[in-house]
C-alpha cells in the first residue's frame, strides 16, 4: 500500500500535463482581473444607488463618494416610494409570474423528457428535431406571431398572457430528456415488477433520482423568467401589470430629464440580489444537472 502510495505521488509529479506553481498563479491572477470586469459594473451600480443626484452627475464613473455633493444618501431607496414607480407592485407581478412559469415549465419538461427519453412512440425522433429546431430560432423571431396569438385568444393584459408563453421551453425539455436517458432503465423495471404505473414510476422514481436537473431547470427558468423583457414587454401595456425588468427600462422616459439614476439604480440592485442567492445556494446542484446533461 506504502509503495503505491508512493509511486501514484512520484507518477503526479512526473506528469507533463500538471501545470507548474507558475502557470497555476498566472491562471489565478488572469481569472481575477478577467472576474473583476464582470463584477466591476455591479459594484459601480451599488455605489450609484447610494450616490445623491448632484454626485452621479459629477462623478457618474467613480467607486467613491463625495460627502460635499450629500453623498452617501438613502435618497434612492426612498424614491422608490414615488407615485410613478410602482416598485411594489412590479415585484409582486414578477413573483407571480416566476413561480407559475418554474412550475409549470419544470412540470411540462420533466413530462416532455421522459417520454422522449423512455416512450419509444412513432416520431419521437422527428419531435425531438423539432424541439432541436425550435431552439435555434432566436426570440424576437418570435415575438410578432406570439403578440398576435395572445390577441386573438384576448391574452393582452392579463396574467395569462404573461405566464402561459413561457411555460413551455424547448432547453428544458432537452435538458430533461438527456439527463434521464442517463437513469439505469432497471430502476423502471424494479418498479413495474412492484406494480407501479408509469406515471408513479415518474414521479417517485424517476423525479427523485433526477433531482439535480430539476433543480439546474428550475434555477435557469427562474432567472430566465425574472429577468425576462421581451414577452412582458408585448403581453401587456398596463403600468400596474408590468414585471420588474418592463417597468425599470420605461422609467427613464417618464422623467424626462430628471432621471432619478440612483433609484433606479437601487431598484436593479435589489432586483439583482434574489437571483444571486438562489444561484449560490443551489450551485452544487446546478454544476451536477449541466454535467448530466452533457454526458447525454
Amino acid at each position: 500500500m506504502i509503495g503505491r502510495t508512493g509511486g501514484d505521488r512520484s507518477a503526479k509529479r512526473s506528469d507533463p500535463l500538471a501545470p507548474s506553481k507558475a502557470m497555476r498563479r498566472f491562471i489565478y491572477i488572469a481569472l481575477i482581473v478577467v472576474g473583476s470586469f464582470y463584477v466591476l459594473p455591479f459594484v459601480l451600480a451599488v455605489v450609484t444607488s447610494f450616490k445623491s443626484l448632484p454626485d452621479f452627475a459629477a462623478h457618474a464613473s467613480s467607486l467613491g463618494f463625495d460627502r460635499s455633493q450629500g453623498s452617501p444618501t438613502l435618497d434612492g431607496l426612498r424614491g422608490l416610494d414615488s407615485d410613478r414607480i410602482l416598485f411594489a407592485r412590479w415585484t409582486f407581478n414578477s413573483v407571480v409570474v416566476t413561480v407559475c412559469v418554474v412550475g409549470g415549465r419544470v412540470m411540462l419538461s420533466a413530462l416532455a423528457g421522459y417520454s422522449l427519453a423512455r416512450i419509444k412512440f412513432p416520431g419521437y425522433r422527428l419531435v425531438f428535431g423539432v424541439i432541436l429546431a425550435v431552439m435555434m430560432v432566436p426570440a424576437i423571431v418570435l415575438a410578432i406571431p406570439r403578440f398576435i396569438l395572445l390577441k386573438e385568444l384576448g391574452l393582452i393584459n392579463t396574467y395569462a398572457g404573461l405566464i402561459l408563453p413561457l411555460m413551455f421551453d424547448a432547453f428544458g425539455i432537452f435538458l430533461m430528456k438527456q439527463f434521464m436517458e442517463q437513469i439505469p432503465i432497471e430502476l423502471e423495471e424494479a418498479a413495474a415488477i412492484d406494480g407501479a404505473s408509469r406515471f408513479r414510476t415518474f414521479t417517485k422514481v424517476i423525479l427523485p433520482v433526477a433531482r439535480p436537473a430539476v433543480i439546474t431547470l428550475a434555477i435557469l427558468s427562474t432567472v430566465g423568467a425574472w429577468n425576462e423583457f421581451l414577452h412582458p414587454l408585448i403581453a401587456v401595456n398596463r403600468n400596474e401589470l408590468r414585471t420588474l425588468p418592463v417597468g425599470l427600462a420605461q422609467l427613464r422616459g417618464q422623467f424626462g430629464s430628471s432621471t432619478p439614476w440612483h433609484t433606479i439604480m437601487m431598484a436593479s440592485v435589489l432586483m439583482t440580489i434574489p437571483m444571486a442567492i438562489i444561484y449560490f445556494v443551489f450551485q452544487r446542484h446546478f454544476k451536477e444537472g449541466m454535467a448530466g446533461a452533457v454526458k447525454g
